[in-house]
């Protein structure tokens, strides 16, 4: 069979990372990609409809640019769970089981435990904020996401002056997640924040998109979106939430630490390098444009990171 890609983009920028630099798992990735036959065959179980959420109110930030299509926003994903192909996650995500979800929240806090996803929903109310979400090959998305804030969140489980950091991880079900039965990346994934960043009004907890629940491939049940960061921050499918006092290690940095540091703010001053930061299209957008700082939101957290240095804290 016969790919065809467009001329300007880079074989840096299709294949992953962490396997671009590791033969092996190249040609798994390879294999995977042609065969299809190191994951289940359940393209044809379709996960059910995600259905719509009630008495979702506008919320305070976002952007008033046009959406990225639902179909687009749906089925072109990167979730190495169900496989490192774009359109593997909407293919294969149907095994993931969303309800029941509970999340356990634990570390540097004065109440720690596990509470249902419906129970941490109740106390706050469903926002919609329409987000870009910068992803590091150079492309980018406008979602229209509904979430909660992440910092009320966290309050309620008390943090503790000894709370630096916050560590995020996805569930580890090789069952429900068939690309975790590789060794792509060391499972679970894991992420982390800064304190400060993950109580940012910015950052939320997303439940849904375009006003339905988050389908499987996107993340359901539960994902975290921070906007300022590329998109390989906001971790999905979460189950497990631990404040730090130290930083906590990410799954990309793990993989490749020369190319993913801690912070991966969006900066289009320094290159990746494998290819340039400074120009990204949107997906279905064949024009490319100028990458933006903080992907677009110096304004709000440029402080974040004053006397930083970007370079070096990438």
């Amino acid at each position: 069979m016969l790919i065809r890609r467009p001329d300007d983009v880079k074989a840096g920028e299709i294949t992953p990372p962490g396997l671009y630099l590791r033969r092996r798992e190249l040609l798994l990735a390879a294999a995977c990609a042609a065969a299809g036959a190191l994951l289940p065959d359940v393209a044809g179980a379709a996960a059910p409809e995600p259905r719509p959420l009630p008495d979702v109110k506008k919320g305070p930030f976002g952007t008033d640019e046009e959406p990225t299509s639902y179909r687009d926003a749906t089925r072109y994903n990167n979730f190495y769970e169900f496989g490192t192909g774009k359109t593997d996650p909407e293919r294969y995500a149907a095994s993931l089981r969303p309800r029941p979800w509970s999340v356990n929240i634990e570390g540097e806090v004065a109440k720690s435990g596990s509470i249902g996803l419906e129970d941490l929903l109740r106390p706050h109310p469903m926002e919609e904020r329409i987000y870009r979400l910068r992803c590091v090959e150079a492309w980018s998305m406008v979602i229209p996401w509904i979430g909660i804030p992440l910092g009320a969140v966290l309050a309620r489980f008390q943090p503790t002056s000894n709370a630096k950091y916050v560590a995020f991880a996805t569930l580890h079900d090789p069952e429900q997640m068939p690309g975790q039965r590789r060794d792509v990346l060391d499972w679970p994934y894991v992420e982390g924040l800064r304190i400060d960043e993950a109580t940012h009004p910015l950052a939320i907890l997303a439940v849904g998109m375009y006003g339905r629940e988050l389908p499987n491939q996107n993340g359901a049940p539960l994902r975290l979106v921070v906007p300022w960061k590329y998109g390989f921050k906001s971790i999905k499918s979460i189950v497990a939430i631990r404040l730090t006092r130290t930083r906590p290690p990410t799954s990309w940095n793990l993989s490749a630490p020369r190319e993913y540091g801690f912070y991966s703010n969006v900066n289009p001053k320094v290159d990746h390098p494998r290819w340039s930061q400074k120009r990204e299209r949107r997906i279905g957008d064949f024009r490319k444009r100028d990458t933006l700082m903080f992907n677009g939101y110096a304004d709000q957290v440029a402080r974040l990171y004053a006397g930083m240095d970007l370079a070096k804290e990438y």
